[in-house]
């Protein structure tokens, strides 16, 4: 768990001190006040653009230095990101005071996530929802970052080379294609492998109060052929489309409603919101069973739209994951029903300990 965190410039806090005492962090205020912005900071903790997937010089503090920073003390280890104002752009992270790549966070922390935002996560593009995925992915295997990362830049450069195909050197573009064959095939396995335990998570849940989902993955089976076998047939094709074609970037994360057999696209909006917290409340399990520690789970105005059987149900089923969980809310009665919380109030970018 997180046992303290402090901003620098980061949003709209110019400095601002989190000493969590309780598994529940509850951040309440008006809207506009600070507290997603609080949730953003804490999933800057992990690889990737954090929650909103924002630029770095966005998260600058206007009126600031041109720089932000987050640090956090993680099981006696001091966890730290940020930028300088030399570099906006460029991320600096620190493990234990030594400079570290972001991948390496993970290695500490594994942080999900909902938000509004992702309430239309089904009606999205195929790339949010594998977006999504992989960061469920993430969060049981550290190095797929690493390996989405390596992906994405072999693709990129045959991308280039096949934009002036006739003067492209085949001998690089077969070496880029191996490479992406080879990190594709292990996106691919990791993408499987999650899909296949959350399946077996969810197996046994009961249909209420949340939605039990089914999982599968669609696109880009192959038929079997190897990636770089097919990439190689596909130059023309995909020099003329400007792109490449196939390829695990092409997959999308197919979600069912099981009880009424339908694509979670055709459901309504609650509905859809319990699937999603179906996937990450057995996610949650699957990562604790497999790191021996829980996931932190950042949940943004996750209670607005539950009743009030639905929200004690929440909690219940939070509490059984025993992470620690940051929520947010406009009302402090929406967590009534909790027992014990780090109660927060903040205004207006200061954050203030709540009256027990």
């Amino acid at each position: 768990m997180i046992g303290r965190l402090t901003l620098s410039d980061f949003r709209n806090h110019a400095d601002a001190l989190i000493l969590p005492d309780h598994a529940f962090i509850v951040l309440t205020g008006e809207n506009g006040a600070g507290k997603t912005n609080i949730l953003e900071a804490v999933s800057m903790l992990a690889p990737g653009r954090g929650l909103r997937g924002a630029a770095l010089r966005d998260m600058a503090r206007q009126g600031g230095t041109g720089s932000f920073g987050i640090a956090a003390e993680v099981d006696g280890v001091v966890l730290g990101t940020g930028t300088s104002p030399q570099a906006p752009d460029r991320r600096q992270v620190r493990v234990g005071g030594v400079a570290s790549s972001a991948n390496a966070l993970a290695d500490h922390l594994a942080i999900v996530w909902l938000t509004p935002a992702m309430d239309r996560l089904f009606m999205d593009s195929p790339g949010g929802r594998r977006r999504f995925l992989d960061r469920l992915t993430l969060a049981l295997h550290p190095e797929h970052a690493v390996r989405s990362a390596r992906y994405e830049a072999a693709m990129r450069a045959r991308n280039r080379l096949l934009s002036d195909l006739p003067r492209a050197d085949p001998s690089w573009l077969a070496a880029l294609e191996t490479q992406m064959e080879e990190h594709g095939e292990q996106l691919s396995v990791a993408r499987a492998d999650l899909v296949a335990r959350l399946g077996g998570e969810l197996e046994g849940q009961a249909d209420e109060p949340f939605a039990r989902p089914l999982l599968a993955i669609e696109g880009e089976d192959g038929g079997g052929a190897p990636l770089a076998q097919r990439l190689a047939r596909e130059r023309r094709r995909d020099a003329a489309a400007g792109r490449t074609l196939s390829g695990p970037h092409r997959q999308d994360l197919a979600v069912n409603h099981a009880a009424k057999r339908q694509a979670a696209a055709l459901c309504s909006t609650g509905e859809q919101k319990a699937l999603l917290l179906s996937i990450l409340l057995a996610h949650a399990a699957l990562v604790a069973g497999h790191r021996g520690q829980p996931p932190v789970l950042l949940l943004d105005e996750v209670a607005a739209h539950l009743d009030p059987s639905r929200r004690a149900a929440l909690f219940d089923r939070l509490t059984e994951t025993g992470g620690q969980v940051w929520m947010t809310g406009t009302e402090d009665s929406l967590f009534n029903d909790l027992s014990s919380a780090t109660r927060l109030t903040v205004t207006s970018g200061r954050v203030f300990r709540s009256a027990e």
